[in-house]
């Protein structure tokens, strides 16, 4: 009896020490000595602080910030520990009430009557961390009406920070609202681009 299964104990020690430590570090080492600020999380750091990731969205809520898009992301939104999107379907009538709210809401603070997608819908993962370009553009006026600068000022803030397509054609063009943020910060004075 042990003839037939000390093959299958030895195949299984074999398996867990290749499969689940050589290969998990191997993989580990090569991530950090080609990709290290992929491999840490992509962290965007001022001075020797983190402040974020610029892969996960955070709740900016002060004027004179750009803000992302809206979260569905735990129970107040942009929580990373419960990323997911809302799940309701496109007829239920929580979501046009949630859409509608969202909607008029902006068009009080940002003082617009057109707005774009992303600026009332949630993501798939409520953890954007980009808007679009007209999301961005929409609250241009808004921005620097709180921090006493033109508009133009900083619509050349939000122009440096348009990414296009990935690869030239993945994705959409998109603005990175934590950068954005901090170049706001460094470019007009420092409100100190954090969260909420």
């Amino acid at each position: 009896m042990f003839a037939l299964v000390r093959p299958a104990l030895a195949a299984l020690g074999l398996f867990t020490i290749l499969l689940g430590l050589a290969y998990p570090l191997a993989i580990t080492g090569v991530a950090q000595a080609a990709f290290p600020a992929q491999a840490n999380g992509s962290m965007i750091r001022v001075g020797n602080q983190p402040i974020g990731s610029r892969l996960i969205g955070q709740a900016f809520a002060r004027p004179q910030y750009l803000h992302g898009r809206p979260s569905a992301a735990g129970a107040e939104g942009y929580d990373a520990s419960a990323s997911s999107g809302s799940n309701l379907g496109p007829l239920n009538p929580d979501l046009f009430k949630r859409i509608k709210d969202t909607a008029a809401a902006l068009r009080r603070e940002d003082g617009v009557t057109t707005l774009p997608a992303d600026a009332v819908t949630t993501s798939a993962s409520g953890l954007d961390p980009d808007v679009s370009p007209a999301n961005a553009a929409m609250q241009a006026a808004r921005i620097a009406a709180a921090r006493g600068v033109r508009v133009d000022q900083v619509q050349a803030v939000i122009a440096r920070h348009v990414e296009g397509r990935t690869f030239g054609v993945l994705g959409q063009p998109r603005v990175n609202v934590l950068e954005t943020n901090l170049d706001l910060d460094a470019t007009f004075g420092e409100h100190r681009a954090v969260s909420r």
